[in-house]
């Protein structure tokens, strides 16, 4: 009987041993996989890396780039683009105007009432309309045709209901949101469509001159004095606002930045003229690219993935249209080295379909359960039961790939200003000093720049992290005299302030200029 005893006591402890060895087994190969999803982690973290020596290098970059694009036509990945507006509203401006804004499949249109006398936007109306699908691909009679018969309805509406006022012609800001050649500040060249819009007879035409053509076949004694884009627009009504407004950016689904410059460090354009000496510059700042942004595996393979490989960098590293998608491709590679989201599910691999706003909600969810980071992981990714560490993980990865964005974008505003001498060095390129006085001690000037885009506004990570770059990239004795300030609806009310800005000039402030 001690034998059979004896024999179970030895049995039961092998077979104790064994399950824990088993247990162990399962232990240390949950450490290794876990420790190879952190291992990703940390080399994103390594590559994503923003210091402000790095901040600043690519601040000067931005400068540089600058100056290339300006001394002559393809001489940068910057476009600097001129827009011929060489005069911005000033809040002394009088009267009614309208504005028109195309930029995707609907339009909208506005009316704008001005006090003249800052801030006097005495009120506005807005109507929005759908493009109807088959004017996308039709002919650019037919688009314009249907645009300029919602403006008359429009502007009959609001002007039976409104009180009548002194006789003034009616002027029009109209923001176009399409690649265009700008010829002067009321007309441009379409050079292309894009967002669904396929209008083969339009390209290579002015398209103020279509809506000009369009709008006296109906009868609407409207003048097109403004065409401009979204930049530009959020600009305009920032310094009606503010005269100190010199830069514009916005971003958003995607991004881009105006700024004022001198006339005469316009370099490609021979003999340019303006009444003011300055003229808005339109970046297109989301093709800048530099040997010191911090480029990673994800972002090259987003790149070549993209339909626009090798173009756009900038804005593929901070626009909302990709931040998303460079988080679910870092999900994808942790699925794939390790078993911590269960199965690699398949819809790990469906381009975009973590949108940014999601992934923001992951990264700003304060429960406690991190219950939104596991709603979205179940419901978009189909990835089920996730653990609590694990979603800490991905809000880890969505802080990095956020913070990177907003630091970039900081040092992308900074290297403008240090281009017009606003960064307090002086300006590598403008032989402008950002202080007033000719004296070191004398005051630093102040400049605002507008912001206008969901991912500044509504992501509060973003916002504060962009923030506390630009802060650590001056210094503290510049930061505070550089105010950003979020502007709403700079294509809609913006264009209807520009229309305000022209009117009062000759029909061309700008003489003609020759590219260089």
């Amino acid at each position: 009987m001690g034998k059979v005893a004896l024999g179970i006591a030895v049995g039961i402890a092998v077979a104790s041993c064994a399950m824990a060895a088993v247990m162990v087994g399962r232990r240390v190969r949950s450490r290794r996989r876990w420790r190879r999803v952190v291992a990703v982690l940390e080399e994103l973290e390594e590559s994503c890396s923003t210091s402000v020596g790095r901040l600043r290098q690519v601040v000067d970059a931005m400068a540089v780039e600058m100056h290339a694009g300006l001394a002559s036509e393809g001489g940068s990945k910057l476009k600097m683009l001129l827009t011929f507006v060489d005069t911005l509203p000033t809040g002394r401006e009088k009267g009614t105007y309208y504005a028109l804004d195309l930029g995707g499949t609907n339009f909208r249109v506005l009316r704008v009432h001005l006090g003249g006398d800052r801030p006097a936007i005495i009120g506005h109306n807005i109507e929005s309309r759908p493009i109807p699908q088959h004017l996308m691909t039709s002919t650019s009679e037919d688009l314009f045709d249907f645009i300029a018969s919602t403006l008359k309805e429009f502007v009959e509406k609001e002007e039976r209901t409104s009180e009548p006022s002194a006789i003034q012609k009616r002027e029009l800001g109209f923001t176009f949101s399409f690649p265009v050649k700008q010829i002067s500040v009321s007309s441009g060249i379409l050079l292309k469509w894009t967002k669904g819009f396929s209008i083969e007879d339009m390209v290579g035409r002015d398209v103020s001159d279509c809506l000009q053509q369009a709008m006296s076949k109906r009868g609407l004694d409207v003048r097109v004095a403004a065409l401009v884009n979204d930049t530009v627009g959020t600009l305009a009504l920032s310094h009606y606002n503010d005269e100190d407004t010199v830069v514009a950016v916005i971003i958003g689904t995607g991004t881009n930045a105006c700024y004022l410059e001198r006339a005469d460090a316009i370099i490609k354009c021979q003999g340019l003229l303006t009444t003011s000496g300055v003229m808005v510059v339109n970046m297109e700042w989301g093709n800048f690219w530099s040997s010191h942004l911090p480029r990673t595996s994800y972002d090259i393979d987003l790149d070549a993935d993209s339909p626009n490989p090798n173009d756009q960098g900038f804005e593929k590293m901070i626009s909302g249209m990709y931040l998303g998608d460079l988080v679910r491709r870092v999900i994808l590679r942790m699925s794939r080295e390790s078993d911590i989201f269960g199965p690699v599910s398949s819809r790990l691999s469906v381009p975009f379909i973590l949108r940014t706003p999601l992934m923001a909600s992951m990264h700003e969810d304060n429960s406690p359960d991190l219950s939104e980071v596991a709603r979205i992981l179940k419901d978009i990714l189909e990835i089920p039961d996730v653990p609590i560490k694990v979603r800490k993980l991905v809000v880890n990865v969505c802080d990095v790939v956020t913070r990177r964005a907003a630091r970039l974008a900081a040092a992308g505003i900074v290297g403008i200003l240090k281009k017009i001498g606003r960064d307090g060095s002086g300006g590598i390129t403008s032989g402008r000093s950002s202080r007033i006085g000719s004296h070191g001690s004398s005051k630093i000037r102040r400049s605002v720049v507008a912001i206008e885009g969901a991912l500044y506004t509504s992501y509060s990570m973003f916002r504060e992290y962009l923030n506390e770059a630009l802060s650590e990239i001056l210094g503290e004795e510049v930061s505070p005299h550089v105010i950003l300030k979020v502007t709403e609806d700079g294509s809609g009310i913006g264009a209807a302030l520009l229309a305000a800005s022209q009117s009062s000039q000759s029909p061309s402030s700008v003489d003609t200029v020759q590219l260089l």
